[in-house]
């Protein structure tokens, strides 16, 4: 009998799935584009092990369209898991990531409507994420000096010296002249 099942962000997932799952994406450069079905195969084939509609197996199957180049056939895939039910870590990164495709698509404003809660949302790894790819959304929107602002706010902790500067800086681009 294999490992024990357990519920995984909406979805049953054991050990041993999210272990080949992480070694699918980590062979991910192994296959040159002119293979990507192929990769994008392997990814359906461990989906195919979840139940149908899976938020978990949607979430996936759009990455390998998004990273295999097709933004366009990642953004259903992405909502469909939202939808679904897909939370946490993962559901963090499909808003990213559906953000992302949908700038790719032409749609940045739906990207900076699907972000912006994101910046008061629960802080984790992904902050700096969501910032940069709102500030991309808000860049193709014309939106510059809001997008470097996000952009140094998000920089400015990572800074040896200088932070309270770049931080105070970054503030200054968006507040209003007074």
């Amino acid at each position: 009998m294999g490992p024990p099942a357990h519920l995984c962000e909406s979805g049953p997932v054991n050990d041993d799935w999210e272990d080949r799952v992480a070694a699918a994406w980590a062979r991910l450069d192994d296959y040159s584009e002119d293979r990507a079905a192929e990769f994008r195969a392997v990814i359906d084939a461990l989906v195919a092990e979840l139940p149908p509609g899976s938020p978990v197996g949607l979430f996936e199957q759009a990455c390998s369209w998004d990273s295999t180049g097709h933004s366009d056939r990642a953004v259903p895939l992405y909502r469909a898991a939202l939808d679904a039910g897909l939370d946490g870590y993962r559901g963090r990164r499909a808003r990213i990531q559906l953000a992302s495709s949908l700038r790719n698509t032409g749609r940045p404003e739906e990207g900076v409507k699907l972000l912006t809660p994101e910046l008061v949302g629960p802080s984790d790894e992904l902050d700096d994420a969501v910032r940069a790819f709102l500030a991309l959304c808000l860049a193709d929107l014309g939106r510059e000096r809001e997008a470097l602002s996000l952009t140094l706010g998000a920089l400015a902790p990572h800074l040896p010296r200088y932070q309270r500067s770049t931080a105070n800086y970054a503030r200054l681009l968006v507040e209003p002249e007074g």
